[in-house]
């Protein structure tokens, strides 16, 4: 996983889309709350509805680096707060991304843990049921199941196959070496169309 989070450090979630566009996009509803944006690690996923026990579950039995990815079915409820992002930086997880609401934005905001939600909302779920852990779920209006990996950074969020993840990475690589390329021909005067090979 080390060696998977240096290379996606070098690229980017557009580079990644552009390499492949059958690239899984989660709902760019789902946004970041807090301080760190970038993900990169497998999701442990959660399904439930109104209710945060699940949520609470899968905090405490994930792995580290682990993404826990919450299937909330898209309702304006909280399923996790300031004490859930602090049990995740505990145990050092790699962050939380609801489909759902989240709350405790004064603390949430400067979280070092990377938390991205629906909605933000101060009205929390019950705790009473257990939610599923580790199925297939739906987020952000794609399938996730468990162990894909889950990218993001600041242009959103994406969902790979980890059977596809290196070839991706290679090829996402590629797109910003050349882009970087692009970059030199424009600081040179080319114009854009000359710079692309357009003209």
């Amino acid at each position: 996983m080390t060696d998977l989070l240096t290379r996606f450090r070098r690229v980017d979630t557009t580079a990644i889309c552009d390499a492949d566009r059958t690239t899984r996009v989660l709902d760019s509803a789902i946004r970041p709350r807090s301080a760190a944006v970038r993900i990169c690690g497998p999701a442990f996923t959660v399904r439930c509805r109104e209710d945060f026990l699940g949520v609470l579950r899968a905090v405490e039995t994930a792995s580290p680096g682990s993404v826990i990815v919450v299937d909330g079915g898209a309702r304006e409820t909280a399923f996790g707060g300031e004490l859930f992002a602090r049990a995740g930086l505990a145990r050092s997880l790699g962050g939380i991304v609801v489909d759902g609401g989240y709350r405790d934005m004064s603390y949430v905001s400067t979280c070092a843990l990377p938390v991205y939600s629906r909605f933000v909302t101060p009205r929390a779920g019950t705790a009473s049921q257990p939610g599923e852990l580790q199925v297939p779920v739906t987020c952000g209006g794609v399938v996730v199941s468990p162990g894909d990996l889950v990218l993001a950074d600041d242009e959103g969020l994406v969902v790979v196959d980890p059977a596809r993840v290196d070839a991706l990475l290679d090829a996402a690589q590629a797109i910003k070496d050349r882009e970087h390329g692009v970059i030199e021909l424009l600081n040179g005067g080319a114009s854009l169309s000359e710079a692309l090979g357009l003209e």
